[in-house]
């Protein structure tokens, strides 16, 4: 079954110049480096740090990412605010500029119960008449969605599935199982060392944020999951694995990042500059971060 979203969606670094404004070349570098590998981005997902940007920020990188768009690729665009206006407002302007899905998570300051998310998501399809994932991240936002509230918001006429980061294995096998054959639904696993056990069971897409640093690996993993080639699927999920665990291994999610960006500096897709409050690693953190992925890389060879 083809569903209207799926596949591997890259949730996309925000690349930014020296004076920390969105860096379009290097946009537009990713963004072709993704469309040679089938794969299409989350622009200002938690990966494109995206609780740092103003609107006027966020609206340049949505026009940038749009502009570099190819014909096979779909923009997914973040919408993360404790601000329920700014929501509405932020998702319509995406929509407005092209984008082809949103993503928004709960307002995070406070713990809201079951029908408190389900007004809070009602009301932001209702109020964009467009494309609507929702977006399960307790990491940041310390809620779990309960999936009783995912299944009675997936009949909504503009909600159109769910990405899911939680790190649980029964919850995901469950919503698995109970969306893959509905096709007004998907199921998209944020759970990257979940890769190719959640497409094999089903799932619909798979978010993963080391995308951005080899895309070519996921889409050998996506594919080989799709072809039903096991073996294949495990190869390059153990891979992709050892290369999170360079940019991952030890560090909060705001250093992760900055050692991902490290990375994509040394591979000449963008600079590794971050947003503050969120600072840049080390000059000894970034020779390790760069000496462990040149050891992995001939270990590959």
């Amino acid at each position: 079954m083809k569903k209207q979203y799926q596949g591997v969606v890259v949730p996309m670094v925000t690349p930014l110049t020296a004076s920390r404004e969105i860096d379009r070349e290097a946009v537009a570098k990713m963004m072709e480096e993704f469309a040679k590998n089938d794969i299409s981005p989350l622009v200002l997902g938690t990966t494109g740090e995206s609780a740092s940007f103003s609107e006027k920020e966020s609206l340049e990188m949505i026009k940038a990412t749009v502009a570099s768009k190819a014909p096979h690729q779909q923009v997914y665009a973040g919408v993360v605010s404790n601000l329920v206006e700014e929501q509405h407002r932020r998702g319509s302007q995406y929509l407005e500029q092209g984008v082809d899905a949103i993503v928004a998570t709960l307002p995070a300051y406070y713990v809201l119960s079951d029908d408190q998310m389900k007004l809070h998501f009602e009301g932001l399809a209702d109020h964009l008449k467009g494309p609507l994932l929702m977006y399960n991240i307790k990491a940041t936002t310390q809620m779990s969605i309960p999936l009783s509230v995912v299944e009675e918001m997936s009949h909504h006429p503009h909600i159109w599935g769910l990405k899911d980061s939680e790190r649980d294995i029964s919850r995901m096998h469950a919503a698995i199982d109970h969306y893959q054959k509905r096709a007004d639904f998907s199921f998209f696993c944020g759970w990257g060392a979940q890769s190719a056990n959640s497409l094999r069971t089903g799932a619909d897409g798979i978010v993963p944020s080391t995308g951005n640093i080899v895309p070519e690996m996921y889409k050998s993993l996506y594919t080989a999951a799709k072809e039903g080639d096991e073996e294949g699927a495990v190869h390059y999920q153990e891979l992709t694995d050892e290369v999170a665990k360079i940019y991952q291994g030890g560090r909060s999610l705001g250093a992760s990042l900055a050692a991902l960006k490290v990375l994509l500096q040394q591979k000449g897709w963008c600079q590794a500059y971050l947003k503050p409050p969120l600072t840049e690693l080390s000059k000894s953190e970034e020779e390790k971060v760069l000496s462990d992925w040149q050891t992995m890389m001939e270990q590959v060879k």
